[in-house]
C-alpha cells in the first residue's frame, strides 16, 4: 500500500454517534491512500439520509472525493444481516487492496465491526424473500410437510407452530450450493476510537438532531411513508425514524417526541461505549483519541509503518 510498508492491513475508526467518526476517517484515507468501508447499520439503507447521517460532502477533502463503500446499497424494507455484511465487507477490502490502497472501516456499529475483526462463524443461508412470499400463505400443517420428518423429529412442540422458524428451515432446503466461504485474515488491524466526554457527546447529539430537524428530518419520513415503507419498517429500524413516525402517528407531541428521541440516542451512545469496552476485554486493542485528534490518529499510524 503506497510506497510505505504498514504493521496493520486495516485501519478502524470507531466511536459512539456524534463523535467525529467520519470526518477523521476521510482526512485519514486522504492522507494515507485510503477508501472507506461503513460499518453504520443503517446508513446500508437507500433514502434513509438526514435521520442516519449520510454527510456526503463530508467525504471531500480538498477538492478531491474520498471513495465510500457500504453506503446505499439496499432499499429500506429489505432485511441485511451480520453475514451479509462479513460479505460484502471482505468484497470491498478486496476491491481496495487491489488498488494497492489503505482499507478504512468506519462507523459505530460494533456488532459489524467485531464481526470482521474476530471473523464471526454465521449461519451462510442468505433470505430468499421470493419463497418466503410464497410459504407465507401456506398453513402450519402444510409448511411441516415440506419441510419433512427431519425437522418433526428434532423439533420441540414450540418450534413446530413456529411459522418463521419452519419457513428459515425450507429457506434452507432450498439454498443453492455456496462457494466455500471466502477467508480474509484480519491479522493486525489497527483500531482507532473517537472519545469525548460524556458531557460533550450529549451536547453534540442535541445539537445535531435540532440540525436534522431544520434539514428536513420529518418531511423524510413523511417521503418514506407514502412510498410504501411502512411504520412499522420504520420502527424496527430505530431511533430518529422510529420516534419521528410515532410523532406523525400522533403517539407523541413534537416537544415530547424530541425529548424522547434525544434520550434514545443519548442511551444508544452509551451501549455504543458498552460494546466497545467489552471489544477491549476480548483482546481487541483500541487506541482512544480525545475529540478525534487528526494529528493525535497520525502520530499512531505513523507508529506502525515499518
Amino acid at each position: 500500500m503506497n510506497d510505505k510498508k504498514y504493521k496493520f492491513n486495516l485501519i478502524v475508526i470507531l466511536g459512539a454517534t456524534a463523535t467525529g467518526k467520519t470526518n477523521l476517517a476521510v482526512k485519514i484515507a486522504d492522507k494515507y491512500n485510503g477508501e472507506i468501508i461503513s460499518a453504520d447499520s443503517r446508513q446500508i439503507y437507500k433514502r434513509l439520509n438526514i435521520g442516519t447521517g449520510k454527510d456526503y460532502d463530508e467525504y471531500v477533502i480538498n477538492d478531491k472525493k474520498i471513495h465510500y463503500h457500504l453506503i446505499d446499497i439496499i432499499e429500506p424494507d429489505i432485511d441485511y444481516s451480520v453475514f451479509q455484511f462479513q460479505n460484502d465487507f471482505k468484497r470491498a477490502y478486496n476491491k481496495i487492496r487491489s488498488k494497492n490502497k489503505i482499507p478504512i472501516l468506519c462507523g459505530g456499529t460494533g456488532l459489524y465491526i467485531e464481526s470482521i475483526l474476530l471473523d464471526y462463524p454465521l449461519n451462510d443461508i442468505e433470505p430468499n424473500y421470493e419463497l418466503r412470499k410464497k410459504l407465507e400463505t401456506k398453513s402450519i400443517n402444510s409448511l411441516l410437510k415440506l419441510a419433512g420428518e427431519q425437522f418433526i423429529k428434532n423439533s420441540n412442540e414450540s418450534e413446530l407452530n413456529n411459522r418463521r422458524r419452519i419457513i428459515r428451515f425450507i429457506e434452507k432446503l432450498n439454498q443453492p450450493k455456496r462457494k466455500p466461504k471466502q477467508v480474509i485474515k484480519i491479522d493486525n488491524p489497527l483500531i482507532i476510537g473517537t472519545n469525548f466526554a460524556r458531557t460533550i457527546i450529549r451536547e453534540k447529539i442535541e445539537k445535531r438532531l435540532i440540525k436534522r430537524l431544520n434539514e428536513g428530518l420529518v418531511e423524510e419520513v413523511k417521503g418514506l411513508l407514502n412510498n410504501g415503507i411502512s411504520s412499522n419498517r420504520l420502527e424496527s429500524i430505530g431511533l430518529e425514524y422510529k420516534f419521528v413516525s410515532q410523532y406523525l402517528d400522533k403517539i407523541y407531541t413534537k416537544d415530547e417526541f424530541i425529548l424522547k428521541l434525544t434520550t434514545g440516542i443519548q442511551q444508544f451512545a452509551k451501549r455504543q461505549l458498552s460494546w466497545f469496552r467489552r471489544m477491549e476485554r476480548r483482546k481487541l486493542k483500541i487506541h482512544w483519541v480525545d475529540n478525534a485528534d487528526f494529528n493525535t490518529s497520525c502520530k499512531i499510524i505513523e507508529n506502525k509503518i515499518f
